[in-house]
């Protein structure tokens, strides 16, 4: 029996709209522990980080970004750096999922859409994430590979108008118009991912993306639940007598528990309105 075609696709940013965190900066201590960066790029790299989650980015600045990033990442180990986001992926990236980033997911799922992760993070990165939140499709950010190192060499960027291309690739690919489909997004720097689509939303927004959303009438999120996926399964692990279909399915629980929350919270809203 052929599997029902995707109806659309929900395109989410990660840092602060699926995660309460940068992904990238998550990963300066373990790879400066590895070996990987200098004491003083750790620090630049927080320091860029704050600069931009403060007043966000525009294109000379993602350019610089850009830059140093494959500078920084140039001679590196493909193996070893998928080993250190491997080792501690669990750590640092799982307990600060957004539960209502994971209902939104769920919501998504249940109308049919694919769900694409889309960010500027390495891929190396952003796929190992997606797994963890049961998501296969990923826009990131891919460096050039030469005999298992980095070359120094972006191959594709993921960020500002790139997102955007990228996008329009995936649903061309799938075949499915980009009206139908919907994006989320915490930055002003991902407008024109939001303008790509049919159905944009501002999560968490900072500042300029606030205002422009307002003026526009776009929705506007708040994420404020942080949860770990992990820990719900193994819960669901130690219980007494607890079948283990039950565990095999536990991250759809999870994912469940979450949609069931939200679609509560949206009720109350919608009856204070």
């Amino acid at each position: 029996m052929s599997q029902p075609t995707a109806t659309g696709a929900a395109f989410f940013d990660l840092d602060k709209t699926m995660i309460a965190k940068s992904s990238a900066l998550a990963f300066g201590r373990p790879l400066y522990h590895g070996g990987l960066m200098a004491r003083r790029d750790v620090l630049k790299a927080a320091y860029a980080q704050l600069a931009y989650l403060i007043a966000g980015a525009d294109e000379d600045q993602m350019a610089r970004t850009r830059d140093y990033l494959a500078q920084l990442c140039r001679g590196w180990q493909v193996e070893q750096v998928s080993q250190i986001v491997a080792e501690t992926l669990g750590e640092l990236i799982d307990p600060y999922i957004y539960a209502e980033a994971v209902a939104l997911v769920a919501e998504h799922r249940s109308a049919g859409r694919d769900i694409v992760l889309v960010s500027a993070s390495g891929e190396e990165m952003v796929r190992p994430i997606g797994r963890l939140l049961g998501i296969d499709n990923v826009i990131a950010t891919r460096m050039v590979i030469e005999d298992g190192r980095y070359s120094g060499e972006i191959a594709f960027y993921a960020a500002g108008p790139g997102k955007a291309e990228a996008m329009g690739r995936f649903a061309a690919e799938h075949g499915y118009d980009l009206k139908d489909c919907y994006a989320y997004s915490d930055s002003v720097s991902d407008v024109p991912m939001l303008e790509a689509v049919g159905h944009p939303t501002a999560v968490n927004a900072d500042r300029g993306l606030r205002k422009l959303a307002l003026e526009r009438g776009w929705p506007i999120l708040s994420f404020k639940h942080p949860v770990s996926l992990r820990r719900r399964v193994a819960a669901l692990r130690h219980r007494p007598a607890v079948p283990a279909t039950v565990v095999a399915v536990g991250v759809g629980a999870a994912i469940a528990a979450g949609l069931i929350w939200y679609s509560r919270k949206k009720k109350r809203r919608a009856a204070r309105a």
